[in-house]
């Protein structure tokens, strides 16, 4: 393994042989960092973190730090990071808590650019990208395939939908849906991400099923449960619309109308 004479690990860290750990870094008690994985310098890895396969970890960046929770009370806790995931300069990404789980996730292939911050408890899945300065307050729930633009603020235990794109300096205060295009001072939906769903392949079944599924929810002044067994009732019964049915219908904090 190729790790600098500068950098301080912990004896109990276990590093892949191949994974390289620059200079003034520092990897801490109960970290695993996978093959192929480049922690750059100056970095901290602080406490059970494992970092999964072909992940690159720029300067400065911070993982693996404790909960921003008052109610931490120095309990075991944990942050996983998926492979090949991108972490650019400045960010910070804290474990998980007791009360919520423990365990804080990155998925696969995701990037969090320049001073984006990650909360504890907070679930992301595969293909996130956080634009700079995106920053998820504590159990925060993110799909796959999530933009989020630069300067977002997400409040804690929201959630936001797969294929869901929310532009820059939006406020996000409840859930937003699956395949959305959203953004505001609090974010409101704005229709579609189109752009999105037919870069990823989407066929025009779906996107027709999702613009009618979409109309009848959003464009009409049907109550909420009302519009969803319309959409049921009414539109083909692809996976995609059931998804945005079922997110719908299960938001706590409601959904941005």
């Amino acid at each position: 393994m190729n790790i600098h004479p500068t950098a301080v690990v912990d004896q109990s860290a276990n590093i892949a042989p191949d994974a390289v750990i620059g200079p003034y870094t520092f990897i801490g008690p109960g970290v695993s960092i996978a093959a192929g994985c480049r922690i750059d310098h100056h970095v901290n890895v602080e406490k059970n973190t494992a970092i999964g396969e072909g992940s690159h970890v720029w300067p400065f960046a911070s993982l693996g730090s404790d909960p921003q929770d008052l109610k931490f009370g120095g309990e075991e806790s944990f942050l996983e990071v998926g492979r090949q995931v991108q972490v650019r300069e400045f960010v910070t990404v804290n474990r998980g808590t007791l009360h919520g789980g423990g365990t804080t996730r990155v998925g696969d292939n995701c990037l969090l650019m320049a001073y984006s911050h990650v909360a504890h408890d907070c679930q992301l899945g595969d293909h996130v990208i956080m634009a700079n300065a995106a920053t998820l307050g504590g159990h925060v729930t993110i799909e796959d395939h999530v933009g989020l633009g630069g300067l977002v603020a997400v409040h804690q235990f929201t959630r936001i939908g797969r294929y869901c794109f929310v532009g820059g300096l939006s406020g996000v205060s409840v859930d937003l849906p699956p395949y959305c295009l959203c953004e505001g001072n609090r974010a409101k939906t704005h229709g579609l991400n189109i752009v999105g769903l037919k870069r990823a392949g989407f066929g025009n079944e779906t996107l027709e099923a999702l613009k009618q599924a979409y109309k009848i929810v959003f464009r009409t002044r049907t109550p909420l449960a009302t519009a969803l067994q319309q959409v049921e009732g009414e539109v083909p019964d692809l996976p995609e619309v059931r998804h945005f049915v079922e997110f719908i219908r299960k938001s706590e904090r409601g959904v941005a109308r």
